[in-house]
């Protein structure tokens, strides 16, 4: 299937569910907000860009095991992972690389300094409140990094009440247990919220037959004081465990990680019309193999200062500057200890002008390796009718060299930052305030990619180099909608991801894509289907790429509420059973239930 023919048959079904759900659509308020796109709390309707919210009863219905587990089921969203619970997982946002995108927990960084993406394998969706994703370019906004978009995991928080306990058993001897909650006051309140896996897991690898476990413990807290003008606000997670994997020779290996994300924020008012936030944050990514010496280490401490002003009705101004100091050891190969200082100063113009909206973003970036860095925003929107706005953006963005790019196998220090442009237009619909159709285009040049170069063929020494460039085309659509009882969302994504330097498709990215979700509530029952659809992709192989075969998954999902406490959730994992890779020679889940109950302790 070609990708024009492939966009344009899906484009035809996303047009017809439209048109069916739209006369069954009952109008309703919008008042979701969402902060990553502009670092403040915006109305979606004011966010000019490509965005995705993934809401708490998205989680708690998914029964999801991990992070990856719930942004795989969106179109355009690519997931590599080197088999089963807790192993590697990269995230490709948009066709763009594994770490091209940012990655906060409660907007505290947590990507490593090492080369990578997040950990996202390790973030128990049972501690989430919501995620928010931004496609496209924020690095005028986040620094390094954010070429394709910028993904925030935000915790469950203080403005909770009561206390939520849940306990699950699935396929591969899969246990789950999470207590949450929190209490509210005058002044202020907290939440808190522990959640366990402990899964037998299956083979990582296909040429393999032992079977490799995962154990993760998250934490989190979140605590806010109202102390006279000024408001405190404290947060923590934690994740730690063991995951255990197959290395190249088959041998069993175990491996034990830390991950943890914290700051201690103080926000207040200036002015009437200026709020400021001070923040002190703290990121750590630590990972120790039991069978040796190995271990990697990131952590990064980080000052924030940021300001908000409302300028009239029709203005509003952020403006703020950011600095870290990253350390990384690392003991493999030949080992290193680095140190990197990095600060970025930004300032964002957000402007509504009658049927016009405007934001205006920069960002100057001083990277104690890879020099200084100037990047930019433009979003502009164009309201054709009360319900119907057109929309162009425009951006730049960078990667920095990590320490492993240079200073771990074939390192270079002398290696230059990986830069990107990127150009999009969009059409937005709005047929009903329930409902929302967007159809979108883009494309993002990529320069100077580091890849190893190898020097020797006997050897295979070599070293990295910035030699590539690449090109990502694509076309994106989605459509929203929910009625009293229901809830559909559907997306379909085209892309042709291309290394121009050597003429060949980028690997684990899936040309076409298309995900489907439904909702629909009976009495006390609920019922929920989850549609993927992946097309071919390549991978690594010997002597050269090889092609993973396109895949469907369906989920099935169920609910019964016993009581206004009491819950009783299932999910039917890969119901049709399809075999398919996600990384060429690794395992991944075959059909399995996974049941749940959940019990909560005061008010609903």
């Amino acid at each position: 299937m070609t990708f024009r023919t492939f966009f344009s048959r899906w484009l035809s079904t996303l047009g017809l569910l439209a048109a069916a759900f739209t006369s069954a659509a009952a109008d309703g308020p919008n008042a979701d907000l969402l902060v990553t796109a502009t670092r403040t709390p915006t109305p979606e309707d004011d966010v000019l860009v490509s965005t995705i919210t993934i809401t708490r009863a998205d989680i708690e219905r998914s029964l999801a095991g991990d992070v990856a587990d719930l942004l795989r089921f969106h179109a355009g969203l690519d997931i590599g992972r080197n088999g089963g619970p807790g192993q590697p997982t990269s995230l490709f946002l948009r066709g763009t690389d594994s770490n091209h995108t940012v990655v906060l927990v409660d907007g505290v960084r947590i990507n490593p300094g090492t080369i990578g993406g997040a950990p996202l394998e390790n973030i128990a969706p049972e501690s989430i409140e919501r995620i928010e994703i931004v496609k496209g370019p924020r690095s005028a906004l986040y620094g390094p990094d954010a070429i394709g978009g910028v993904v925030n995991i935000l915790t469950r928080g203080a403005q909770t009440d009561g206390i939520d306990a849940s306990a699950g058993f699935g396929r591969y001897n899969t246990r789950t247990a999470s207590l949450s909650g929190g209490m509210q006051f005058t002044q202020g309140g907290f939440g808190f919220s522990a959640a366990s896996l402990d899964s037998d897991g299956f083979p990582t690898r296909s040429d393999s037959s032992t079977d490799r476990g995962y154990r993760n413990l998250s934490l989190s807290l979140q605590g806010r004081w109202q102390a006279g003008p000024v408001e405190w606000r404290a947060h923590a997670w934690r994740a730690s465990g063991t995951s255990q994997y197959s290395d190249f020779f088959l041998t069993p290996v175990d491996e034990d990680f830390d991950d943890q994300a914290s700051a201690l924020e103080a926000a207040f008012a200036a002015s009437a019309d200026w709020r400021m936030r001070i923040a002190a944050t703290l990121m750590q990514n630590d990972l120790r193999q039991n069978q040796s010496s190995d271990r990697v280490r990131t952590r990064r401490y980080s000052l924030e200062w940021q300001n908000d002003l409302t300028l009239g009705t029709a203005n509003a101004l952020t403006f703020g500057a950011q600095a870290s100091r990253e350390h990384v050891v690392a003991t493999e190969f030949s080992g290193y200890d680095a140190s990197t200082d990095v600060v970025l100063a930004y300032l964002e113009d957000r402007l509504r002008l009658g049927r016009h909206r405007l934001l205006l973003a920069t960002g100057y970036t001083k990277h104690e390796t890879a020099g200084s860095k100037l990047t930019w925003n433009v979003d502009y929107g164009f309201d054709l009718s009360a319900r119907t706005r057109l929309l162009v953006t425009a951006g730049t963005a960078f990667r920095a060299p990590d320490s492993t790019d240079r200073f771990g196998f074939g390192g270079n220090p002398a290696l230059a930052p990986e830069s990107s442009r990127n150009f999009e237009a969009g059409l937005e619909l709005r047929p009903a305030a329930n409902q929302r159709f967007t159809l979108s285009a883009f494309r993002n040049s990529i320069d100077d990619l580091i890849v190893y170069v190898v020097t020797d063929p006997v050897t295979f020494d070599g070293v990295n180099r910035n030699v590539e460039r690449a090109r990502i085309e694509g076309i994106e659509a989605a459509y929203r909608a929910s009625g009293a009882s229901w809830q559909l969302q559907i997306a379909a994504s085209a892309q042709n991801p291309r290394n121009l330097s050597e003429g060949t498709e980028l690997l684990r990215r899936a040309r076409e894509s298309l995900s489907l979700s439904f909702v629909k509530s009976l009495d006390r029952y609920q019922l929920g289907l989850d549609v993927l659809t992946a097309g071919a992709r390549k991978d690594f192989g010997f002597p050269g790429p090889v092609t993973l075969a396109p895949y469907t998954l369906v989920n099935l999902t169920g609910r019964v509420s016993v009581s206004r406490q009491f819950e009783l959730d299932a999910r039917l994992e890969n119901a049709l059973d399809k075999r398919y890779e996600l990384a060429q020679g690794y395992n991944t889940p075959r059909r399995g239930l996974f049941v749940a109950a959940r019990y909560r302790f005061g008010p609903r």
